[in-house]
């Protein structure tokens, strides 16, 4: 009878808990109407884009990089780390219709050649680009990303417009109909648990945050003079953190806008999620604050608390106790795959409506496996860490 009672009010509580954070996460992410005032004119912008690989879609990521609509002049820079690369020829094609169509901007591409030791592939390219960049201010773009015709200009208003700014970042949202069980995963992990804790981060702060999440990043030049260029990032796997950390440390603002930025993604399988979310969860070691990364830990925290009081209630016979918590857990899904939707991405198809559940059963795992092994591989290159998941 103990066991009853305790077992109805954690789940209730858990229910309750569970409603309360949903309607938190939902009003950090309704994004505002109100916009940043258009400039009277707009600075010239270098977008240096490193590519390793042939990313799903890579011809449209690459064409949509190239058509930004920015109303200023632009300079596009694809650098890769050398000239075998299978997104080599496809950059090359892309850039050549771009030109020859006489569209605006300029753009070309460049080899960064092999990284050096104590620095990733990326990096070293952002490095490289860096020191290539001719234009008033400096914008770094990943490759698996699609840019609209809003995204880039909206970034550096915001840039302009904001007191004490020093960087500017777009929410990342995947939006694309997912094809696999692997797309779910990521757009769940993206849409319904780093992107709306991001938002939720920067509600009170006014965009501030003191970390970049760098899928595209529009720098003035004095700040990345005062932190020493992306080059304070060396030894690090995770340089878009980092560097957003020594921009605050610098006196400057990492402001998050408003208008997000699609990740282009498909066919990815379990396996490739599974890969992919070990990253995460090592970017998320060095390089984000405990006051961001807690609240994410406690959600997945309640999925447990209310899963294990699920099953202890069916395995004692409590069937009608069980039904408590499992509201709980039916919640919990569910306001993860609204949060998704509200945040940007597309609605869970049925046959895919148990995946919300994925990361919280995996993370346990994934963390352990975390801890022991100090290998990563990333774009095809292979790091070790140490304790603090930095490059060893």
């Amino acid at each position: 009878m103990t066991f009853a009672i305790l077992a109805s009010i954690l789940g209730a509580a858990l229910l309750l808990e569970i409603c309360l954070t949903h309607r938190q996460l939902s009003r950090a992410v309704k994004r505002r109407v109100t916009r940043p005032p258009q400039l009277r004119s707009y600075p010239s912008v270098t977008v240096i884009r490193p590519v390793r690989g042939a990313d799903v879609g890579a011809a449209d990521n690459f064409a949509a990089a190239l058509d930004t609509g920015y109303p200023g002049d632009i300079e596009t820079i694809f650098l890769f780390d050398e000239a075998d690369d299978p997104g080599y020829p496809i950059a090359r094609q892309v850039v050549h219709e771009h030109l020859a169509a006489g569209r605006p901007g300029r753009a070309e591409v460049r080899v960064s050649g092999t990284p050096p030791r104590g620095v990733t592939g990326k990096l070293h390219a952002m490095m490289v680009g860096e020191q290539l960049a001719s234009n008033e201010l400096i914008a770094f773009g990943d490759s698996d990303t699609r840019p609209d015709h809003d995204v880039l200009r909206v970034a550096v208003e915001e840039l302009l417009c904001t007191p004490g700014a020093g960087c500017t970042f777009p929410p990342v949202v995947v939006d694309g109909e997912a094809q696999k069980a692997g797309d779910v995963g990521y757009a769940m992990l993206i849409n319904a648990w780093y992107g709306p804790s991001v938002a939720l981060a920067a509600r009170g702060t006014d965009g501030a945050l003191p970390f970049i999440m760098g899928q595209l990043m529009v720098f003035k030049r004095e700040t990345l003079l005062a932190i020493g260029g992306v080059a304070c990032a060396k030894g690090q796997l995770v340089d878009d953190m980092y560097i957003g950390t020594c921009v605050a440390k610098a006196g400057y603002k990492n402001i998050m806008t408003q208008h997000p930025l699609r990740i282009a993604t498909g066919g990815m399988t379990i396996g490739g999620f599974v890969k992919l979310f070990r990253r995460w969860l090592l970017f998320s070691r060095n390089g984000l604050p405990q006051s961001f990364t807690w609240p994410m830990w406690v959600r997945g925290v309640e999925f447990w608390i209310g899963l294990l009081t699920t099953g202890m209630a069916l395995a004692t016979g409590h069937w009608l106790v069980a039904l408590v918590p499992a509201a709980a857990l039916a919640a919990f899904a569910l306001s993860l795959a609204k949060i998704g939707e509200r945040f940007g991405g597309a609605a869970i198809q049925g046959k895919h409506m148990l995946l919300p559940f994925a990361i919280p059963v995996i993370a346990p795992m994934v963390v352990v496996n975390t801890w022991f092994n100090k290998q990563v591989d990333w774009r095809g290159r292979a790091y070790t860490l140490d304790g603090h998941a930095r490059l060893a």
